[in-house]
């Protein structure tokens, strides 16, 4: 099966990302997960790491093996990169080459061949925005596809567009694009 490498940041839906994991070792799939500092306010890595069956990768300066740079090793070692949920802050980060943290330096560094999925979660006012809206262009020019929010009443009380895509809707387009890759 596929080694996926998830990458999760700071949004109140970082909690959905335990049945992710989840169902995607239920499918056979390796799966690494990086978080964000943010991140780590919203889930605790031992959940994920449990549930992977992997070192969860919070630090870019933490270097567990003398041999390799590890978030270059992770890129060469991964089949496909999802970012879940994808905020408005890192969304801005990768789309203009940010290398600050365990989530960036890996999307940076991916080989060029990689499958690069994104689904942000965020408030609608926050979503709409210009500067967000630009940013993702500049990241399906750059090769991801994106995993458009759903429109729903949001942790903030607010109604719109901005909830997380459903979870199969992922699964599925995570599927899909494995499925690409072995054609």
């Amino acid at each position: 099966m596929a080694r996926i490498t998830l990458a999760i940041t700071g949004s109140i839906a970082a909690y959905k990302t335990v049945d992710l994991v989840s169902s995607l070792k239920k499918q056979g799939h390796s799966v690494t997960v990086l978080m964000t500092q943010a991140a780590t306010a919203f889930i605790q890595p031992l959940t994920l790491q449990v549930l992977s069956q992997n070192t969860v990768h919070l630090d870019v300066m933490q270097e567990p093996f003398p041999d390799q740079v590890n978030h270059i090793q992770i890129g060469k070692e991964t089949d496909l990169f999802i970012v879940v949920p994808a905020t408005a802050n890192t969304i801005a980060k990768l789309a203009h080459g940010f290398a600050d943290n365990m989530v960036t330096s890996t999307a940076l560094a991916l080989p060029d061949n990689i499958p690069k999925l994104l689904a942000p979660a965020m408030n609608t006012k926050m979503f709409t925005h210009p500067a967000t809206q630009s940013n993702l262009k500049t990241l399906e020019s750059y090769g991801y596809e994106i995993i458009s929010p759903k429109e729903s009443l949001l942790a903030c009380g607010d109604f719109g567009s901005g909830a997380l895509a459903d979870l199969e809707i992922i699964i599925e387009r995570i599927k899909e694009t494995l499925n690409e890759q072995t054609l």
